[in-house]
């Protein structure tokens, strides 16, 4: 094939971040393009080390790696790691695409390294901007401009009041405290966060085109308030591609030992960490659940080399659940026993989780998890959120009480399956997912 196009898709290094562009890069090569995807040295060895044994993926794909410049104890420290990111990768990936030796047709990059994106157009290469999380969370950094002209935020992104604000009335209201970055950690990562999307929303508009991990029916005012904007959801994790942990899939077999409708699924993601006393209640919440429950626990879960859990817990619930290291969750969203998703509200998970017609208890961390708990809550209606005390701990009274409540809503299950039925119908023929992802493919041929 040598008229084959080929594309380099470079991800933030991080999980949330190289699942859907591994996806997406899995829907190229359906379509005939040749893929580069490029991780940083860190991501590229949990990304071979996790994969399937017997799955060669370089037939597909050829994944590379570059150096982000970050060491030991630096890379749990986000401010240097952001800034080794763009001071370190932009050299090592112009060298990369320079010795590739042949025509690139598209340089796709996640938005959160605009400066691909930017270094692409310097070479002459067409670009595609991607964006990873919801289309209403652009429009929300896209309107930065005027919520600063209006005195809602200071010129670092700091809320000068404590005010909710609606960009539409189809859209979730947001708390100027919940602004996506204003939830990472210190005041100087989240002005630098700050500053990162204002740079990266200006390169992304010169990118060819710029797409993203939704679709049209979804939230169709958020993506008419970002021009050009090409939704091209749900992208779910190919069930063999884009994890940085290997998948324990025994959970499978467990989940097939119980009853339909009966089992909740519990998982938070790649970043969230609670502290003991969280990480306790939430654990003696589903003991009192008394229910099936399929609990996916990160060694770091609570920032240690491993969680403790309360006083013989295990031995009590070993008969109501299981609990591993990392789970396959497009494949446990889709089994028929999963009654309903505890869930961080990371937009792979909400995704995932809508197109799955799971309904959703929130739990969101950071970012953008909160706007996506919204949408979820207020505007789909297909989820509940767990409120904490006044001592900030969500109680196991809470997640019993929240859990009971959503699994008798008939009417959160009816709109849960209409949300499935619109994700199934959009990315299938001539759905409105397909039309744009032919759009784009045959934009990048040309």
């Amino acid at each position: 094939m040598g008229n084959q196009p080929h594309v380099l898709v470079i991800p933030f290094p991080a999980q949330g971040h190289v699942m859907p562009l591994m996806k997406l890069s899995c829907c190229l090569v359906d379509r005939g393009f040749k893929v580069t995807f490029v991780n940083t040295e860190f991501v590229h060895a949990r990304v071979i080390a996790a994969l399937p044994e017997k799955v060669n993926v370089l037939d597909q794909i050829d994944l590379v790696s570059i150096p982000d410049g970050v060491t030991g104890e630096d890379r749990d420290d986000h401010c240097k790691l952001l800034d080794s990111i763009s001071n370190t990768m932009p050299g090592k990936l112009e060298k990369l695409i320079r010795n590739i030796g042949e025509t690139i047709a598209c340089v796709i990059a996640d938005t959160s390294v605009g400066w691909a994106l930017e270094l692409a157009k310097n070479m002459g290469i067409r670009t595609a901007a991607f964006f990873p999380a919801c289309a209403g969370a652009q429009a929300l950094s896209l309107s930065i401009p005027k919520l600063i002209q209006a005195d809602v935020i200071d010129s670092n992104g700091t809320p000068k009041k404590n005010m909710t604000i609606t960009l539409s009335p189809s859209m979730p209201t947001v708390n100027t405290a919940d602004f996506l970055w204003n939830s990472f950690g210190n005041l100087s990562l989240q002005h630098k966060v700050f500053h990162s999307i204002l740079r990266y929303n200006e390169i992304s508009k010169l990118a060819d085109w710029f797409v993203c991990n939704s679709f049209n029916e979804l939230e169709p005012a958020g993506i008419n308030l970002v021009p050009n904007l090409l939704p091209i959801g749900p992208l779910l994790p190919s069930n063999q591609l884009g994890h940085l942990w290997r998948e324990d899939s025994t959970c499978l077999n467990w989940l097939s030992q119980q009853a339909p409708g009966s089992v909740i699924y519990v998982a938070f993601g790649s970043f969230t960490i609670f502290n003991e006393n969280q990480f306790h209640e939430l654990a003696l919440g589903l003991q009192l659940l008394g229910r099936p429950f399929l609990w996916v626990v990160r060694l770091d879960v609570t920032g240690g080399l491993g969680p403790t859990y309360p006083d013989g817990f295990q031995d009590r619930v070993a008969h109501l659940g299981k609990i591993v290291d990392w789970a396959p969750q497009q494949k446990v969203l889709a089994h028929p026993s999963i009654a309903c998703f505890l869930t961080h509200c990371g937009w792979n998970s909400t995704i995932e989780g809508v197109s799955m017609g799971v309904p959703l208890i929130c739990w969101p961390y950071f970012a953008d998890q909160f706007f996506n708990r919204s949408y979820i809550t207020d505007v789909w209606r297909v989820g509940l959120e767990l409120n904490p005390d006044e001592t900030e701990i969500v109680r196991r009274d809470e997640i019993k009480e929240k859990v009971d409540q959503l699994l008798g809503d008939k009417v959160m299950k009816e709109n849960s399956l209409r949300l499935k039925d619109m994700a199934i119908h959009s990315v299938a023929k001539d759905g409105s997912s397909w039309k744009n992802m032919e759009k784009f493919v045959e934009g990048m041929i040309s």
